[in-house]
């Protein structure tokens, strides 16, 4: 059974020009490497990262991504990505991601991430300890 989690977590990102297509307007994909930098800072934010994750034989893996693109934002633009973790399960984690410029919101996504043995690459179970950093209360949900 997936429990919910509701904390907010968020990191600018600067628009260069290697985000933009010929127009300048951002590259739709860029969006997504924005939003996996933002889930990557907001695990380091916790004291955990993927090092650490493989210290542990675990990884986390994308299973399954939705996003829907409201806005564009463009060249040298100061783009805030949040990451909210929605809810979290034996094996899972769903968060939930937004674009904002300024206060209008570019585009958001739903990722389902999985945690894997890094060796046998098959489900297991978040660790404890990471369960603990990402619940806002500092208990296991």
């Amino acid at each position: 059974m997936a429990i919910p989690v509701t904390d907010t977590f968020s990191i600018p990102v600067r628009v260069y020009y290697e985000d933009t297509d010929a127009g300048g307007i951002v590259y739709h994909v860029n969006y997504l490497k924005f939003m996996e930098r933002a889930r990557t800072e907001y695990l380091r934010s916790t004291g955990y990262d993927h090092q650490k994750l493989l210290k542990e034989k675990k990884q986390l893996v994308v299973v399954d991504a939705s996003v829907q693109f409201r806005h564009i934002a463009q060249l040298d633009d100061s783009v805030i990505v949040t990451v909210r973790v929605e809810s979290m399960g034996r094996a899972r984690m769903v968060f939930q991601q937004q674009c904002f410029l300024e206060d209008v919101l570019l585009c958001e996504g739903r990722f389902v991430v999985a945690c894997l043995d890094s060796r046998s690459r098959k489900p297991t179970a978040i660790t404890e300890s990471l369960r603990n950093k990402l619940s806002p209360d500092g208990k296991s949900p």
